[in-house]
């Protein structure tokens, strides 16, 4: 069901899997980032960055998941994986990102950080929202 979502870029789907706890790991930044409205936000923008995106291999056991991608990150080859912990209800409770090369990796760090005060915005607006 995620990977579907995400090649899908059905961002909505993948908004309504994360649990409102989750916390987020990025692999170009050293602080967690947690909570539903955040992770969505930066998820978002990230479908928007990459280029090409597909998953080539998906790792199941229990409520942990792996999913290896490839995808494009202004033009340059760019291999991750979402690890993935769900919790009983089975939504999202840890969503961890590792990518490589560094140079692919660098140039997603440069593209999120352009997006980064328009992520936390519509993170801020979000959670208005959810606690109206």
């Amino acid at each position: 069901m995620f990977r579907e979502a995400i090649e899908r870029k059905d961002m909505d789907a993948v908004e309504a899997m994360l649990a409102d706890d989750v916390v987020f790991r990025s692999p170009v930044a050293h602080t967690p980032y947690p909570g539903k409205a955040i992770t969505a936000a930066i998820l978002r923008s990230v479908a928007e960055v990459f280029e090409d995106l597909h998953y080539v291999r998906e790792l199941k056991d229990g409520r942990e998941e792996a999913y290896v991608f490839q995808a494009k990150v202004d033009g340059l080859d760019i291999t991750g994986c979402d690890f993935l912990t769900f919790d009983e209800e089975g939504k999202i409770i840890e969503f961890m990102v590792m990518t490589r090369p560094m140079k692919a990796s660098q140039a997603l760090a440069t593209r999120m950080a352009e997006r980064f005060a328009d992520i936390q915005a519509a993170a801020a607006a979000a959670s208005r929202t959810s606690d109206s």
